[in-house]
């Protein structure tokens, strides 16, 4: 009993240490100017970014990164240079295929 508690407890030390390094090793869009964010989202074509002290989303750079039916949608991120337009993946407005 006392080992499977260590294991436990040794397992859910770990899960809080990879979470907080993978929180760490995202990019803050914060920290960075409009056109930073810009230029990584372009070379990697998708980036999930830091936006808030709790919030993350992921950012693409064109429809080819987002999957099906999705397609890309504005949105707008706080930077250190002030507000950015990103584009991100999200539901389309209408049914193109839609048939009455």
């Amino acid at each position: 009993m006392k080992t499977m508690l260590q294991v436990g407890a040794t397992a859910l030390v770990m899960a809080v240490a990879l979470a907080t390094t993978a929180s760490a090793q995202r990019p803050d869009s914060r920290t960075m100017t409009c056109q930073e964010v810009g230029d990584l989202i372009a070379s990697s074509g998708a980036v999930v970014l830091t936006t808030g002290q709790h919030t993350y989303d992921r950012y693409v750079a064109n429809a080819r990164y987002c999957s099906y039916p999705s397609t890309t949608r504005p949105d707008s991120i706080n930077t250190r240079d002030g507000m950015c337009t990103v584009m991100r993946c999200g539901e389309p407005l209408f049914d193109r295929f839609h048939r009455d």
